[in-house]
């Protein structure tokens, strides 16, 4: 089995410039629902994350073009192919031209009480 980590991703407010008819238009903001759907891809796939609040963010593309957007940042506990796929799924679902994700720890504790797990 493989090992599971903690990883992030940085999950885009507004569409980008791949976005496909019926997603929404580029550069327009992602509604709540649109997020929803997301999130429960991922759940799916990882069996749960945390979302947080909203950052400002700043990258250069490798074509020179600036980018200043708010970002989502997700917590995610799951494998890398897991995670592989998650970031396929965001670069598409959000028409991105780019998504960062990257690994928090390879240590984590996940406890659960007797009632929990039936003991």
């Amino acid at each position: 089995m493989e090992k599971k980590s903690v990883w992030e991703i940085l999950v885009p407010t507004t569409f980008g410039p791949k976005t496909k008819k019926g997603q929404g238009k580029p550069n327009n903001p992602v509604k709540v629902r649109y997020h929803q759907v997301w999130d429960k891809k991922v759940k799916e796939i990882s069996g749960g994350l945390t979302v947080h609040s909203p950052s400002k963010g700043s990258w250069i593309a490798p074509t020179g073009e600036v980018f200043d957007e708010r970002m989502i940042p997700v917590k995610i506990i799951c494998t890398r192919e897991e995670f592989e796929k998650i970031i396929d799924f965001t670069l598409d679902y959000y028409g991105q031209l780019m998504v960062l994700g990257y690994k928090i720890s390879d240590e984590f504790i996940m406890k659960s009480t007797k009632e929990q797990t039936n003991e």
